[in-house]
């Protein structure tokens, strides 16, 4: 339904100033609810036309008439821009807000995707240094969907920070998990427009946070791995083609290494260091925090990098490693490479980080604290999400307490 909309100006008879002056004064009314406010404008009331709201010309001289109307006109037409603003950002115009916006009260310049464009726009110029081009696109994806839900759910190409209350949270959030996201992807949406209103908060363009009311949740997830038994087929498998033969290795390299697929993409000859107990070491940083990683390199990764060396010695220190594809294509072939062994698990590269966490290490005794560190993880929990104890570890804790507990004996 179309919103009415008017300014109305009138004089203020019951307030007579010295001189028989009456202050002019202005409605404005919206959906049938007005808000009056004061134009600081005076005029002797028999000089009004209130028909047409202006001064007659026969008030004072045609100088002083002209001043006032000119006045006027330049008060309805801020008005009526205020109210076109406030369509196109707001999620709903009232009379007071728009009387609050041209008294001074509050201001229009702040919106939501402009805020956003500058996030963008700021990741942008990080991108490779201190944040991964991955994380970027996230960040725009999230863009895309909150701008169609604005022009979906509200007819709007942006919308004012001060807008954003519970009722929008919630309804973006619905409208995520409506749209193809599943609830941990929605959740990680939120966060992303979190930290857009975050910013805005401590920049003082808003006065509250939104979200303090709000309660973004993730769901926990049984994140996948293979067993050992699952990796050594894998291992073992003669694959009919080359380029699933390369997939294969770079895919049992981060089994054993748990670097991430950019971090595998980006390794090369000067992150293969020395370390204080005389082996090799791989010494990097994750391209997604900039955190420090220091994995060893055990005998099977260390095989593979030995597999694609490079006979010139004076190839460059900076040339990859491994032949590494893009992430799409090495997803596409694991699931070959799936198939082929007969793993029914959808095979992707991030499961090789999962299967360092649970298979390689957690399960053959690594300390979670290790492991997490060779993970480039900042804080335990991350780990805790990664990695778990599975039954076999489980067992075989249970049954070296068996062995120790086995002398003591109770007479019964």
């Amino acid at each position: 339904m179309k919103s009415t909309f008017s300014v109305y100006f009138y004089l203020k008879k019951g307030d007579l100033l010295t001189g028989g002056y009456a202050p002019i004064m202005g409605r404005i009314t919206i959906d049938g609810v007005s808000k009056q406010f004061a134009t600081q404008l005076k005029v002797i009331s028999e000089h009004w036309n209130q028909k047409f709201q202006q001064v007659e010309r026969t008030y004072g001289s045609s100088a002083k008439s002209k001043e006032i109307n000119d006045r006027l006109g330049f008060i309805k037409a801020k008005i009526e821009e205020i109210y076109d603003k406030m369509r196109k950002h707001d999620l709903y115009v009232t009379a007071e807000k728009v009387k609050n916006v041209f008294c001074g009260h509050t201001i229009l310049e702040h919106t939501l995707m402009k805020q956003w464009e500058k996030h963008l726009e700021n990741l942008r110029k990080a991108e490779g240094v201190t944040i991964s081009h991955a994380s970027v696109q996230k960040y725009q994806r999230n863009y895309n969907h909150l701008k169609k839900f604005l022009r979906e759910e509200y007819k709007l190409s942006d919308v004012s920070l001060l807008e954003i209350n519970h009722a929008f949270l919630t309804g973006y959030e619905y409208y995520l998990r409506t749209h193809g996201c599943n609830p941990n992807t929605a959740a990680k949406f939120m966060q992303g427009l979190h930290t857009i209103v975050i910013a805005a908060h401590k920049n003082g363009l808003i006065i509250r946070d939104p979200f303090c009311e709000f309660k973004i949740k993730l769901e926990p997830v049984d994140r996948g791995y293979l067993t050992m038994h699952e990796v050594r087929l894998i291992m073992a498998k003669k694959f009919p083609c080359k380029r699933l033969t390369q997939v294969r290795d770079i895919f049992i390299f981060s089994c054993f290494t748990g670097l991430a697929y950019i971090d595998v993409k980006k390794l090369v000859r000067e992150k293969i260091q020395e370390g204080l107990d005389g082996q090799l070491w791989i010494m990097t940083k994750r391209g997604k925090t900039g955190t420090d990683v220091k994995v060893p390199l055990l005998g099977v990764p260390l095989a593979i990098l030995e597999k694609y060396k490079d006979t010139d010695e004076s190839s460059e220190l900076s040339k990859p490693l491994l032949p590494v594809l893009s992430n799409q294509k090495m997803n596409s072939y694991l699931k070959e490479i799936g198939d082929l062994c007969g793993i029914e698990k959808n095979l992707t590269f991030h499961l090789a980080r999962h299967t360092f966490a649970t298979t390689i290490t957690l399960t053959n005794g690594v300390p979670i604290e290790t492991v997490s560190k060779m993970l480039g993880h900042t804080n335990l929990r991350t780990t805790q999400i990664y990695a778990r104890v599975v039954n076999e570890k489980m067992g075989n804790d249970m049954a070296m307490l068996a062995s120790k507990l086995g002398e003591i004996k109770m007479a019964l």
